[in-house]
């Protein structure tokens, strides 16, 4: 898409939340906002940004169209607080299939591919549904296993031969645990490639972190990164390249921003920010993610011009002051996902009797010895600077502390 074809976009999404947005409609009235004014993408800094607090402080006045309109109702995750509504039309949904289909696209896939989707598309989840509806808007076949059960989703691939498999990438190494377990030789199967939601498997600079090298170095298969989120709608998705999953120009303007709310040049780390472009039901106008990401401008390998976002680095809500030193969740896991003994574990942040952040490490108690305990302690120093501290329990006791039967991801991160 071109840049004039993008502006006249956003001057549809401006003139459509002014008119149907109770809640655009007071910001621009108590800023003095004249959206006729904003007539480029460099205009959008006459606004103000919109926040996660400002969301769930006014859910429902985001809404543009009445109730009765709602084909389907989701929720966010919840990671650091309560879920927060969003309300799709028709229209919306139809959306999303079209982000799918052509997140699977860049990420090699076509109508020939099945995808086996190992995440739920049930409990208000909206990138589930998503998936199903992007490879049925492809013409691609769609194998709906849902999250967990290493049985049945061998069962399904050797019965059904996917050639894709969507997934949280830290349940694939207990997926190749089975495997290996139980005689079936994974490298022989029919997946080819894992679209990878939720966690990172890159570094900043590209390279695969802990838990990338991790399964790539036991399974021969190629992993897709993507990035999104439920206030979006859309997802930024790797190519073939893997430098970055890049923006659906059609459906999303980006900015990444620093702390003074300027873009970032090439390269650069920001808070990623985001407006919507198509949204019907609860259109977002330059929305503050919390994620921090790496951008990339230039043309990638693959031929495409559009912005790319680089691994979440860490979210601004989760970073960790531990021992005089700045850390982000992402760095924890990198550095756990490097020990193939350890296949279950929860970082546990809390605050101590001076108001510091500390760090304690869940793991399985079959695996506490003198001697890994001093191979922690030295992985974490070498690596981070810092040392958390190490609790072990049992694998149950941990594994029903991760999988909780209300929650639609793993809980490797808590504060208490």
């Amino acid at each position: 898409m071109n840049r004039e074809t993008q502006e006249q976009k956003l001057k549809h999404l401006l003139a459509y939340v002014s008119a149907h947005s109770p809640y655009y409609r007071k910001v621009f009235r108590e800023h003095g906002v004249d959206i006729d004014s904003i007539v480029s993408i460099a205009d959008l800094v006459k606004l103000p940004f919109t926040s996660k607090d400002d969301l769930a402080a006014a859910n429902d006045d985001f809404l543009c169209v009445p109730k009765s309109r709602i084909a389907d109702y989701v929720t966010t995750s919840g990671t650091l607080s309560d879920p927060v509504a969003f309300y799709l039309t028709d229209s919306d949904i139809e959306r999303l299939a079209i982000n799918e289909s052509d997140s699977f696209r860049c990420a090699g896939g076509s109508e020939h591919d099945i995808y086996q989707l190992m995440t739920t598309i049930d409990r208000r989840f909206m990138a589930g549904l998503a998936y199903w509806m992007g490879a049925r808007r492809m013409g691609a076949g769609m194998i709906r296993v849902g999250p967990g059960a290493p049985f049945l989703q061998w069962e399904s691939i050797q019965r059904f031969s996917p050639t894709v498999i969507i997934a949280i990438p830290s349940f694939i190494p207990r997926l190749i645990d089975y495997a290996q377990a139980n005689g079936i030789d994974y490298n022989a199967s029919s997946v080819k490639s894992v679209i990878c939601i939720g966690e990172p498997v890159r570094n900043a600079d590209f390279t695969y972190n802990g838990l990338g090298k991790r399964i790539t170095s036991q399974w021969n298969v190629k992993l897709y990164s993507t990035y999104a989120s439920t206030e979006m709608g859309a997802a930024f998705t790797e190519c073939e390249e893997g430098k970055g999953g890049h923006l659906n120009e059609d459906l999303l303007i980006l900015e990444v921003v620093d702390e003074a709310g300027q873009t970032v040049k090439d390269g650069e780390l920001g808070e990623v920010v985001i407006s919507t472009l198509g949204v019907e039901g609860m259109p977002m106008l330059r929305y503050k993610t919390g994620d921090l990401c790496h951008v990339y401008y230039a043309t990638c390998g693959c031929g495409r011009k559009s912005p790319r976002l680089g691994p979440v680095v860490g979210r601004k809500q989760q970073m960790i002051k531990f021992k005089g030193t700045t850390i982000f969740p992402p760095a924890l896991f990198d550095v756990l996902d490097m020990v193939k003994e350890i296949d279950l574990y929860q970082v546990v942040v809390s605050k101590n009797e001076y108001g510091n952040d500390d760090v304690a490490i869940l793991i399985p108690m079959a695996l506490d010895t003198q001697i890994f305990r001093e191979m922690l302690h030295s992985l974490f120093k070498s690596r981070l600077r810092v040392t958390p501290s190490f609790q072990f329990i049992t694998a149950e006791e941990l594994s029903l502390r991760i999988y909780k039967q209300e929650k639609r991801k793993p809980e490797k991160l808590i504060y208490i």
